[in-house]
This record gives C-alpha cells, sequence and structure tokens, in this order.
C-alpha cells in the first residue's frame, strides 16, 4: 500500500446546504459494514447517516433534526458490528442508536451524557461497544460531578458491563478531560484521545496544553 487516493467523496470547501440532508456538511466519521458498504456519519450541520457502496456510490441517506427514533442532533461517530448492525452516537440526544443495514431504527441506549467516540471490538465471539462521553465543559469539575469525562463498555444489547474514570474531569489517573475517540489493540488495551485544548485548556488562565491521550492496559 503506498497512500494512492482511490476516490474523493465530497468537495472541500464546499458543504451541502446546512440540514439539507444531502452529503456532507460537516461530516464526522466512517465505519465499514461486513459487506464492503460503508457508513458516514454526517453530524454538526446535518443529522444524517449516508450509506455507500465500496465504490463510492450512494445508495440511500437517513435521519433528520430531532430527538424521536431515528432522528438526531449532532451525529458524532459511527461503528458496526459483524452482523451488519450499525451504532450512532447521537451526541446532543444523549443517546446511542442502533439501526439494521437498512437504516431501520431497532433500539437506542440511553443514560449517556454527549456519546462522542465508539469503537466495536469485534475480535470476541460477543462483541463489546466502547463508549467515550463528554462532560458538560468547564463546570464539571465541582458544580456537576458525574456527568460524562468516562468510558463506558457495553454487550451487544445495551447492557452496561463497566465505566471507566472519575466523576470528576481531571489529568490524574483514572481521570478524563473530555473523550473523543477510541480504539484497542491485539492486547484490548484501551487508547483514549481527548479534545483537552478545546474543553478546558483555552478556558484556563493562564491557557495551557493538557494531556490529550492515554492509554488503559488490560490486567487480566
Amino acid at each position: 500500500m503506498d497512500g494512492k487516493v482511490i476516490f474523493t467523496l465530497g468537495v472541500p470547501g464546499q458543504p451541502a446546504p446546512y440540514q439539507s440532508g444531502e452529503p456532507f456538511n460537516r461530516c464526522t466519521h466512517v465505519a465499514f459494514a461486513p459487506t464492503g458498504d460503508f457508513y458516514v456519519s454526517d453530524g454538526y450541520g446535518n443529522s444524517r447517516v449516508h450509506k455507500y457502496s465500496p465504490d463510492g456510490k450512494l445508495l440511500f441517506s437517513w435521519g433528520e433534526p430531532g430527538c424521536d427514533p431515528g432522528q438526531f442532533n449532532i451525529v458524532h461517530n459511527i461503528c458496526t458490528d459483524k452482523e451488519g448492525w450499525v451504532y450512532v452516537a447521537d451526541r446532543e440526544n444523549h443517546r446511542v442508536q442502533v439501526f439494521d443495514g437498512n437504516g431501520k431504527y431497532e433500539t437506542q441506549w440511553n443514560n449517556l451524557h454527549r456519546p462522542c467516540a465508539l469503537y466495536m471490538d469485534t475480535t470476541r465471539p460477543d462483541p463489546i461497544c466502547y463508549i467515550g462521553e463528554l462532560g458538560p465543559g468547564m463546570s464539571v469539575n465541582k458544580e456537576s460531578p458525574n456527568l460524562g469525562n468516562r468510558v463506558d463498555i457495553y454487550d451487544k444489547k445495551g447492557k452496561r458491563l463497566a465505566r471507566l474514570g472519575d466523576i470528576f474531569a481531571g489529568e490524574k489517573a483514572g481521570q478524563f478531560i473530555a473523550p473523543h475517540g477510541l480504539a484497542l489493540d491485539s492486547r484490548s488495551d484501551i487508547y483514549v484521545a481527548e479534545v483537552s485544548w478545546t474543553i478546558m485548556g483555552q478556558h484556563l488562565k493562564p491557557q495551557r496544553e493538557l494531556r490529550s491521550l492515554q492509554k488503559l492496559k488490560k490486567l487480566n
């Protein structure tokens, strides 16, 4: 592999009209289906998920602004499992929605705070989903504990298996500032990227850089 561009979707500097539903306004993430099709979450200036064929042909799109099932308020991340189910981080609606490969709404996972990052571990017989939650911002330090700033682990049925992170945001071991991206390696160690400057660092006086990546090692 030499990094040769095969095709490009969208035109830089020419976004689709705001909330038009057309690809793309400000797309946020990509996930591949077992078939080779792929999904693009179009989340900031749109409320849509677009499905493409492997050669980049738009197959269909779904979603609209709102809070009802199948509607979105910032589609921030997307992932799939081996059976083709599609998991969408509906960030400002504080939920993860689950769809089939045709965009049909199946269920949703609630009791989350601004779910932002998704990673589906499909290496095991029963897939496990890792979810990064953002906090409410600077106020989380003292005034609003236990809102986001953590990583959750869910099974495919939506049962929470574990919650990683302190009830307060911070830079100490066991604390998070703003989990924004997740990945696992072959040992199931977890890598958590954070938007620490945007959420907190730029608001400090004086401004300063904060930790932006943590690695959590699996112990058993």
